[in-house]
């Protein structure tokens, strides 16, 4: 090994005292070292101050210094102890010809004389140099700021012309370089830019109309996708199907034929994956097969572009027409009565009718007339939810014994209404039953709208199938042609003084609503001289005149503000009192005969309702009555808990099984199911 042999050597070079036998050649070196560093720094150790640069030849000024070399000769004091500093400074004073003026004087070594010229160089002025010695010299300019001169000691750098041209060579290089590096990056962004739009294109679609693209957990597989693949390849098969008639293929035509009809039977009516014959993946893959055959054989952009469009507008029409006719039977199914409710009428209609004539009483008919009461009206053919009216009112008041119940109903349920609150009186509360057929008074004579309901046109308008406007005819507005518009219950309530013409004010409530709280503070509102009282529908909705009443017609432009807040029927007080002195059912006369033809409104209580009341109906807080629950399933919970009434307005009554389940709970907790009556007839929650 060169190492061992190198131990092995040095130990075979000790002296005969047990010391080392250096080599000649390496002790002479080592000896001219340390005479060279006493000659170049001993006179600087003994002083302690810097080298005297002044009696350097001025030759060695020539010479440029690395400055590594001058940073050590500055320092080069630090690197020896204060006795070899010592040593050193008292033995170069008595080297005689070797001190250190001798050796600046002697040509020993002329890389001696360039360190001592290059020590020299930083601390010489411009002063000292001579033109004769700096014939070679390229002084290098130092920018510097306006009246600022140079110290004495801050001469400017000076570099010879061969490293002056050797910098700005590398200068020039550096720019070059710099340059290069940013054409690159340039080219670099432009490269990205593009990868990134290629990559753009390449995503899915379909990814972008998910929830969230960034979340991968909310991301689920489509569960329903084979089906939605079948039922695209039965679209293009009929796409196909018609090109292929239309070119005269008739074996493609026949092969896609069948394959549709393996495709609609492996479908049928399944609307997910789970549903679908284990068939399926094998009549997707013949579908597949034969599609790309017919994609090869009879694909034209312009024309297959053409067939799905005609395809397009065949299905809106049909879209249009099931919509229509959904609207049609869902109205038809909001104007029928369940059979449980009509078995429950009917059953109590028996009963009553087998009661002894002094079994048909009800208590407390002294308080009828009592004005100093809480007095209800409420006209209803429904047994059941005039049930839920009555207790829900009883459950949330204060004092039940100063309620009174005035109902009214037509003379085929008249006796299914006594018996029920009969079998299940409203506790201390008065409660009274009314036929409307006995009233002598409502006749076509003085009631106009009586008169329209009997005309022929009106017969015409729901009984005819070839008149323009009727039912038959699929017109608009099937909400208006409710037979309930048929039935005087519905146009008794322009006649209340007439029914009760002994008191001072009575709250009106619809069958179709339930009171969640006592009602007894809306006979200490102050209806400021106005005669109804009633919640505005002017929210969000936007349920102003101009959406119920026909702005067209001169009468309606001249007398009433198209944006005129409305009004809700449902809950409405009236002040019985000023409803006489305004005489209220004499503007009602006039605007019905008006309407004779329905050209001022459509059927209904609320448009004229709204003229009759215009410019007399005094606002009420909202929370006493909240509606919608019939038709919008946005309606908010904490609107709807908060509400005094609340208002199934709409088709979706929540007797029927239109009704939307998130409401139902508030109507059916006021109904007893384990009733005798209810259990026969199958009524259940």
């Amino acid at each position: 090994m060169p190492l061992k042999r190198g131990l092995s050597a040095s130990r075979n070079n000790r002296g005969p005292g047990g010391g080392s036998r250096l080599p000649i050649t390496f002790a002479l070196f080592f000896f001219l070292f340390l005479v060279a560093l006493m000659f170049s720094v001993g006179p600087w150790l003994r002083t302690g101050a810097p080298i005297d640069e002044a009696n350097l030849p001025s030759g060695s000024i020539n010479q440029d210094l690395d400055w590594r070399e001058r940073l050590a000769l500055q320092h080069v004091r630090s690197l020896f102890t204060k006795d070899v500093i010592d040593v050193i400074a008292a033995n170069t004073a008595d080297l005689g010809p070797f001190s250190l003026d001798a050796f600046r004087r002697s040509n020993l070594s002329a890389s001696w004389k360039l360190v001592g010229a290059e020590a020299s160089a930083d601390h010489l002025s411009s002063s000292e140099l001579k033109p004769k010695q700096s014939a070679t010299i390229v002084k290098q300019e130092v920018p510097t700021k306006k009246d600022t001169k140079l110290s004495d000691d801050q001469a400017p750098f000076v570099e010879s012309p061969e490293k002056f041209a050797r910098r700005q060579l590398r200068e020039k290089r550096r720019e070059k370089r710099a340059a290069e590096l940013m054409r690159q990056g340039d080219e670099t962004t432009i490269k990205f830019e593009n990868a990134a739009i290629e990559r753009s294109k390449s995503v899915d679609s379909a990814v972008l109309g998910k929830y969230n693209i960034w979340r991968k957990e909310i991301e689920t597989e489509n569960v329903d996708s084979t089906v939605r693949l079948i039922r695209d390849q039965m679209i293009m098969a009929r796409v196909y199907i018609s090109i292929a008639k239309m070119k005269n293929k008739p074996g493609l035509q026949q092969e896609l034929q069948t394959r549709l009809k393996e495709s609609q039977r492996v479908v049928g009516d399944a609307t997910a994956d789970s549903e679908l014959h284990q068939s399926a993946p094998e009549k997707i893959k013949a579908m597949g097969q034969v599609l790309s055959k017919s994609r090869e054989q009879l694909y034209d952009c312009k024309i297959v572009t053409g067939k799905l469009r005609a395809m397009l507008q065949t299905a809106d029409e049909q879209v249009r027409s099931l919509k229509k006719q959904s609207t049609f039977l869902s109205q038809l199914a909001a104007k029928t009565v369940p059979n449980g409710i009509h078995c429950l009428s009917m059953r109590l209609t028996i009963d009553y009718y087998l009661l002894p004539p002094e079994k048909r009483k009800f208590p407390h008919s002294e308080n009828l007339e009592n004005p100093s009461l809480y007095h209800y009206a409420l006209f209803s053919d429904n047994v059941l939810a005039a049930s839920v009216v009555v207790n829900s009112t009883i459950v949330n008041a204060k004092d039940p014994s100063k309620h009174v119940f005035h109902l009214v109903t037509d003379k085929l349920n008249f006796g299914a209404m006594n018996m029920w609150f009969l079998l299940n009186p409203p506790g201390k509360a008065t409660i009274h039953v009314k036929n409307v057929d006995e009233f002598k008074w409502l006749n076509s004579s003085y009631c106009p709208v009586l008169r329209q309901l009997e005309s022929a046109a009106m017969k015409e308008y729901y009984f005819k199938a070839n008149h323009p406007t009727s039912l038959s005819s699929g017109a608009s507005n099937l909400k208006y042609r409710n037979p309930k518009y048929l039935s005087m219950l519905n146009h008794l309530r322009f006649y209340l003084p007439e029914v009760y013409p002994k008191l001072n004010k009575i709250l009106f409530l619809d069958d179709d609503i339930v009171v969640q709280k006592d009602l007894t503070g809306l006979w200490a509102v102050d209806l400021d001289g106005k005669v109804n009282g009633a919640v505005e529908t002017c929210g969000e909705s936007f349920h102003r005149f101009d959406k119920y009443l026909n702005f067209s017609n001169p009468h309606i432009a001249r007398n009433f503000d198209p944006n005129a807040c409305g009004w809700a029927y449902g809950m409405n007080m009236f002040d019985l009192e000023e409803w006489k002195r305004k005489d209220i059912t004499g503007i009602y006369h006039k605007w019905q005969n008006m309407n004779e033809d329905r050209v001022l409104w459509k059927l209904g209580t609320l448009p004229p309702g709204l003229i009759t009341f215009y410019g007399l109906t005094h606002p009420l807080e909202k929370s006493w009555h909240v509606l919608g629950l019939g038709y919008n399933p946005s309606v908010d919970k904490g609107e709807i808990d908060r509400a005094a009434v609340v208002h199934y307005n709409g088709n979706m009554k929540p007797w029927l099984e239109l009704a939307m389940t998130k409401y139902r709970p508030y109507w059916t907790k006021y109904i007893k199911y384990d009733h005798p009556y209810l259990r026969k007839c199958r009524l259940s929650e």
